[in-house]
């Protein structure tokens, strides 16, 4: 066995140790953060973070990146052991500008691994609703708490229009933007856009609705004059099938929740006729759980790359709306026999749940 295979031996097994024993040890050597979450061995109850609205994760070998919105920042966390997240090493990578068109409101933030970079896709405006559009950072360091973040703009979406929520994903080659957008520039309908891109920050060719708010699911809110809602699309793969796992009905209500839309690798994505939508949510408040509202998701593999994990925020109690109380939860899901994900409910905050799995040897 030569020295590069051993040094690569060594550090995989480093990272599966310390994927099961970090928690153990930040317990046991520090005192845990406001909001850390109760973790016994290797099991754990939700939520891994209080107050994270909008949480993403991204795993890659064996270490997981997470973010969420602040609203006048953009943090990055890195560990090796999720659940215990809020003990995490983390730093303010970005902070905006005093003024200008991307100072206010930062939403929603996404780490993403392109081509061998870094990106951060986030949300902004200048303190004015109509005025928000996507922007995106750039690393080219190893490590994304490292480096430099170099800010490569305003997103050339196509028309130009109200964008949140964008999240990237390539197939055979080919990367695809998806975000939730308006039509026009009034804030009535909050619909899910698809474009083809030619780099991580400009398009090429037209956008493509391929979900607007239809079913009385997606249309709940506490207000005539609010919009109704379709926004934080998450891009999920299985084999063949491709699915957009997104938010319907305005966050501000207990019935945010789940919707998906389904098709095939080999279809035209481009085509709103290739994606077909669930008439049902497929994730939804449990109440007796202490989940309301549960949704922007994202979804992530296990160290070892075996399970498949949803992220999503949800409230503890009705009536709490779009603000500080939401709380970022994950739990393990499977797979139906027909190809569609099986997210079952939102698990109760009382109940223990093992935690992801390590590196499998």
């Amino acid at each position: 066995m030569n020295s590069r295979i051993i040094v690569s031996f060594i550090l995989l097994v480093s990272i599966a140790s310390s994927c099961k024993i970090e928690s153990a040890k930040n317990k046991s050597n520090s005192k845990p953060k406001k909001g850390s979450v109760e973790i016994e061995a290797d099991k754990f109850k939700n939520p891994i973070m209080i107050s994270a609205a909008d949480p993403w994760i991204l795993q890659k070998n064996g270490i997981y990146y997470f973010t969420h919105t602040t609203g006048n920042s953009i943090k990055l966390y890195r560990t090796k052991n999720i659940v215990d997240v809020v003990n995490a090493e983390s730093k303010v990578v970005w902070t905006p500008p005093p003024t200008g068109m991307n100072s206010k409101q930062i939403w929603a933030p996404e780490i993403h691994y392109i081509h061998g970079m870094w990106y951060l896709f986030y949300a902004a405006d200048d303190g004015h609703n109509k005025n928000h559009r996507m922007w995106v950072l750039e690393n080219t360091s190893s490590n994304p708490l490292e480096g430099e973040w170099t800010d490569k703009g305003k997103m050339m979406l196509p028309d130009d229009k109200w964008a949140i929520d964008a999240t990237m994903f390539e197939i055979e080659g080919q990367l695809f933007c998806v975000w939730s957008g308006w039509e026009g520039d009034e804030n009535v309908s909050q619909n899910i856009y698809i474009s083809k891109m030619k780099n991580p920050w400009a398009s090429e060719g037209e956008r493509t609705m391929i979900s607007s708010p239809e079913f009385e699911w997606e249309k709940k809110k506490i207000k005539l004059e609010l919009p109704v809602v379709n926004e934080g699309p998450a891009f999920l793969k299985k084999d063949n099938q491709l699915f957009i796992v997104y938010s319907a009905s305005g966050c501000w209500t207990d019935d945010y929740s789940l919707g998906i839309l389904a098709t095939r690798v080999d279809a035209d994505l481009m085509n709103p006729r290739s994606w077909v939508k669930s008439k049902e949510q497929v994730f939804k408040k449990n109440p007796d759980g202490k989940a309301f509202g549960p949704g922007h998701n994202g979804f992530f593999k296990s160290a070892d790359g075996k399970e498949d994990w949803i992220i999503y925020h949800a409230n503890p109690e009705s009536g709490q709306g779009c603000g500080a109380y939401r709380s970022a939860r994950i739990q393990k899901f499977g797979w139906k026999p027909d190809g569609m994900p099986d997210f079952g409910d939102p698990v109760s905050l009382d109940e223990y749940l093992k935690a992801p799995a390590c590196y499998d040897f």
